[in-house]
């Protein structure tokens, strides 16, 4: 029998990338739903699972995990044929993205950044090579060579020498048995907020919302167990996340997700842990 499709391992770049589109792009948009799909499936969840998670055919899910195999985070953007001839040359892209990737100072030009409006105008009025380019579709191409205007940011990567091999057993384990892999973690703190609504108001005038209130409620903490092989989510929320609220939580999950053995398990897993934690102090 053939092997399940699976996307391959991703890098720590490829996830913070696939992540970002995920919670900042717009929703429905066919970036977004295939870095959801590729998420999903290097995370182990079966193909079948992601079709239905995306609202797409199985096939469509198989071609795109074969072609983020292949291609990287090229997958993402699908190429359309057709349109009319192009209008710039290989060698003005170049000169493009060689004048946008070079700060304003060193070209003459009295600012620091370059916005598309300001980098349009150099390219139409430059004397060495005049580009005559639009806004949209300069910013078109500076996306498809991956060039984005951003901050300086900061980031961390793994320094575990073994963090390869641990890779390899969790990929072994989710691939040979999803029937055993399931996924827990807590969210919180939960706080009952007010949310602003929509009336007709005069103009100007709108109608205020205070900016503090009263926590009557106080604050809840979720906790969740995620099924692999069956595609289910429990869920149960507390007043706090301690150690035997957490202890107590995932008990209940793991007896009513996959039976009283795996509770048994996560007993005893848990008691370790505690003694472990117990020491340590």
């Amino acid at each position: 029998m053939a092997e399940p499709v699976r996307a391959r391992r991703l890098t720590d770049h490829e996830g913070q990338r696939l992540q970002q589109i995920v919670r900042r792009g717009k929703h429905g948009s066919v970036r977004v739903r295939r870095a959801m799909i590729i998420m999903a499936s290097a995370s182990g969840t079966p193909v079948t699972a992601i079709a239905r998670l995306v609202a797409a055919d199985e096939d469509t899910v198989r071609d795109v995990i074969h072609l983020f195999n292949q291609k990287g985070l090229a997958a993402l953007d699908p190429r359309w044929a057709g349109g009319r001839p192009r209008l710039i040359s290989d060698d003005d892209v170049e000169f493009i993205v060689a004048t946008a990737t070079t700060r304003p100072e060193k070209l003459g030009q009295p600012f620091t950044r370059w916005s598309l409006r300001k980098l349009v105008s150099y390219l139409a009025a430059n004397p060495a090579r005049i580009v005559a380019i639009g806004r949209e579709r300069l910013r078109q191409v500076l996306h498809a060579r991956q060039i984005s205007f951003q901050r300086t940011r900061t980031w961390k990567e793994s320094a575990d020498p073994d963090k390869d091999a641990k890779l390899d057993v969790i990929e072994h384990v989710t691939s040979k048995f999803p029937d055993r892999c399931f996924a827990f973690d807590q969210f919180g703190p939960l706080s009952i907020r007010p949310c602003h609504g929509t009336c007709w108001a005069r103009r100007t005038k709108p109608d205020r919302l205070p900016a503090t209130y009263h926590r009557t409620h106080g604050i809840r903490y979720f906790h969740g167990c995620y099924s692999l092989a069956d595609d289910q989510l429990w869920g149960v929320t507390r007043l706090r996340k301690g150690g035997d609220h957490t202890y107590v939580i995932l008990e209940n999950l793991s007896a009513n997700a996959c039976g009283h053995i795996y509770a048994a398990a996560i007993h005893a897993l848990f008691s370790c842990m505690t003694e472990h934690c117990r020491r340590a102090e």
